[in-house]
């Protein structure tokens, strides 16, 4: 794996003194593998925060929701997800076309269980999973060069209350058109196929 800490990380671990348990982390816990354990993690997550920079190392932080399963295991050090409808910027897609080092993080805030993903990202417009996610734009997959839990006594706990209603499903049910895409400001620059423009979508 190489040593996962550069200058920066290693001056403020000397600081405070926290080489040593660092790197014993390091040595347990950080892997480049995802176990079985990893994986029922990641596939029962609804949500993911994804990080990615651009080519000058400028950052975005994105996040990324779906019904469990939405995140899928392919193998021991690959994950694949979709990027739906958005607000058509590409922020994150497009700064894995310029960079592909991402990290991802899941949080299950019922469990207060959390774990980090470190990777290369990678967007094939031709990808065998387009069909296999529903309306899906682009499928991101990102090959783990890091894999950990992190500590979880800063994570408030919530229980989940209603998964968003915008979530494309498998049934063929299309799911509603955001309010703002209905504005004065937008409605006009939305791209000629977008449902919020067909007659009897419903906006929410």
């Amino acid at each position: 794996m190489g040593d996962v800490f550069h200058a920066g990380m290693r001056s403020l671990q000397q600081r405070f003194d926290t080489v040593r348990l660092a790197d014993r982390i390091v040595e347990r816990r950080v892997t480049d593998t995802i176990d079985e354990d990893d994986q029922a993690f990641i596939e029962a997550a609804d949500m993911v925060f994804l990080a990615t920079a651009d080519a000058e190392g400028r950052p975005q932080c994105s996040y990324k929701g779906g019904d469990p399963g939405f995140v899928r295991v392919l193998d021991r050090q690959t994950i694949a997800f979709p990027s739906w409808d958005g607000n058509g910027m590409f922020m994150s897609a497009g700064n894995v076309l310029c960079n592909p080092h991402v990290g991802l993080l899941f949080i299950d805030f019922e469990r207060q269980t959390r774990l980090r993903l470190n990777g290369v990202a990678s967007i094939d417009p031709d990808d065998p999973l387009l069909d296999a996610f529903p309306r899906t734009q682009l499928v991101l997959r990102v090959r783990a060069t890091e894999v950990f839990p992190n500590c979880p006594r800063y994570i408030h706990r919530y229980t989940l209350v209603e998964r968003s209603r915008f979530v494309p499903h498998d049934d063929g049910t299309p799911p509603p058109s955001p309010a703002w895409k209905t504005r004065d400001w937008s409605r006009d620059a939305l791209p000629a196929n977008d449902p919020a423009l067909r007659p009897g979508t419903e906006i929410l």
